[in-house]
């Protein structure tokens, strides 16, 4: 007689996921989310690469992140007690880089450092050459090789590797080493979605940019379709306040949509 149901493993780098998720739900974000208008930025990047300069969308969008969180460094400051925030200098961006782990695609953190210095074209290389690394089924970052400790992480029960998020989210220089102070998200490279995702992070602001889809926007009084990107951003509200928040994505949408400083070009 055929089972009315079947099981399925679970790929071991997962837990890292639930257990991200877990701790992320107790910190403090806010959630906005948004829309830019990213028909010109597109149509400039299409025309870079039929030259030849194969800039993608998503590593000159993470570009421009570590630029704006350059300007805004206090919105990725991590506690460092009840007292005092810790800001660091540079601006280190996590990424989740889809691998091939037999017949199933993992999502594996990958940490793109300093990424306000580099360019968009050496970020997007950076990326392409991490889809192409093999990885242990053990590893919880791309390009960091785990020290024992943290190779035995998947065998200890789930409430000592919560544990041990908590332990890190408490030591921030060890935190900011091992992960970064920016996450972005990306479910726009798997599929195209009309609408948003809320996730949840432990960084201390997160972005989860997820697809370009056309849609009917004023511009110069007149009603066009244009390409427009969906995005939420978390923001730690215990680093930062409601009025800094604003100015903070208010220079993102500028930087997003008027390309002023940081159009494509400049940005190679």
């Amino acid at each position: 007689m055929k089972q009315p149901y079947s099981f399925q493993g679970i790929p071991q780098s997962r837990i890292a996921t639930f257990d991200v998720y877990s701790v992320g739900m107790q910190k403090h974000h806010v959630s906005a989310m948004l829309e830019f208008d990213v028909t010109e930025i597109r149509r400039k990047l299409m025309e870079l690469r039929r030259a030849g300069k194969k800039v993608s969308f998503n590593g000159w969008l993470i570009k421009v992140i570590g630029e704006v969180m350059k300007q805004h460094p206090d919105a990725a400051a991590y506690l460092f007690s009840k007292k005092k925030l810790i800001i660091f200098n540079d601006i280190n961006i996590s990424i989740l880089v889809e691998k091939q782990l037999g017949d199933k695609k993992v999502p594996i953190p990958l940490v793109i450092e300093k990424a306000n210095e580099k360019s968009a074209l050496a970020i997007t290389l950076e990326i392409e050459n991490a889809k192409n690394l093999e990885f242990s089924e053990r590893e919880i970052v791309l390009t960091k090789r785990p020290p024992l400790y943290e190779r035995l992480y998947y065998f200890f029960p789930g409430i000592i590797r919560r544990a041990f998020w908590k332990w890190m989210l408490s030591h921030p220089r060890y935190a900011f080493k091992k992960m970064g102070n920016v996450a972005v998200t990306s479910v726009g490279m798997v599929g195209r979605i009309n609408g948003w995702f809320i996730h949840s992070s432990v960084h201390p602001v997160s972005f989860g940019v997820g697809s370009v889809v056309k849609k009917p926007l004023v511009v110069n009084n007149e009603i066009k379709i244009r390409e427009v990107l969906n995005m939420t951003v978390l923001v730690d509200h215990d680093v930062i306040d409601g009025a800094p928040m604003v100015r903070f994505l208010q220079t993102l949408t500028g930087y997003l949509e008027n390309q002023t400083e940081l159009s494509p070009e400049k940005l190679l």
